[in-house]
């Protein structure tokens, strides 16, 4: 069964204007043209849509249910046909966990003002390539490498390590953290989008590892005590947590914060992502 956009079309501006003949002129056919396509469209469909009479051409129940499918099928092709030929409208990064952590609001902002023509969109995407490989994002904001040839990145910025321990933990207490000091500790990783594994240790004192499966798992998780989790700086701005302490450790390396894109089809704006973040990160 073949159902055509110009058949829900007229389908549409025949419910919208009323009558055959004002249907028509909003289409710039004949009115012959607007009958022969309804029908045909009732006929594929198996059902009847209108009810006409000499005054007036209302939906049927079912005419109805079609009517709102249709329109929604319609808006989707219009924004296909948009994003398609209006030069990338739209910019979706796709993030992991925290975005840019206490950069995010500055980095809004000034998009905002030096490219109000596309609009932005953070997306919280919790899988190896925050959206990039799924093509729910044009670029993707990582704190860790992306193993695929497919893509291409740069870092933009660095971001120190944090220790997450629940506040009744004893080393909460503290003003800081070292390595060793969780050496002994469960520490609980995300496997997929994580930004800190066991390996960070040296291989004769590394901890004992529990799997998360995303920021908030993890958080709760690690506020009953019985894990710590290591991330970056942009988690602890952005997840303050009643019961999670954050402590810096020390010894640590920072994390690269990572921009990742299509290698051969890179949005548009890319450069300009990559030397705003940059930007913001040096400041």
């Amino acid at each position: 069964m073949d159902v055509e956009l110009r058949q829900l079309r007229c389908l549409v501006a025949i419910v919208d204007e009323g009558t055959f003949t004002d249907a028509a002129i909003a289409l710039g056919v004949s009115q012959a043209a607007v009958s022969r396509t309804l029908s045909t469209l009732e006929k594929r469909l198996g059902v009847r849509l209108l009810r006409r009479t000499p005054r007036e051409t209302s939906p049927t129940a079912i005419g109805l249910r079609v009517v709102a499918h249709a329109r929604r099928v319609l808006t989707e092709v219009d924004n296909l046909v948009q994003e398609a030929t209006s030069g990338h409208v739209e910019l979706r990064i796709g993030h992991p966990w925290s975005a840019l952590g206490r950069l995010t609001p500055a980095f809004q902002h000034r998009w905002r003002e030096s490219h109000p023509k596309t609009q932005l969109h953070l997306l919280r995407i919790n899988s190896p390539s925050a959206g990039l490989a799924e093509g729910t994002a044009d670029l993707a904001v990582m704190r860790r490498p992306l193993e695929d040839r497919r893509f291409e990145g740069a870092i933009v910025g660095l971001e120190t390590r944090w220790c997450a321990m629940a506040a009744s933990d004893p080393l909460a207490r503290r003003r800081s953290v070292q390595l060793a000091d969780l050496s002994s500790r469960v520490l609980l990783v995300d496997q997929r989008t994580g930004s800190t594994d066991a390996e960070l240790w040296p291989a004769n004192a590394r901890p004992a590892t529990q799997v998360s499966r995303d920021i908030d798992d993890w958080l709760t998780v690690i506020a009953t005590g019985r894990c710590v989790g290591v991330t970056a700086q942009s988690v602890v701005d952005q997840y303050p947590r009643p019961g999670i302490v954050y402590l810096p450790v020390r010894d640590a390396e920072p994390i690269a914060v990572r921009l990742v894109w299509w290698r051969d089809d890179p949005h548009p704006a890319t450069r300009n992502v990559l030397e705003l973040l940059t930007e913001l990160y040096r400041t």
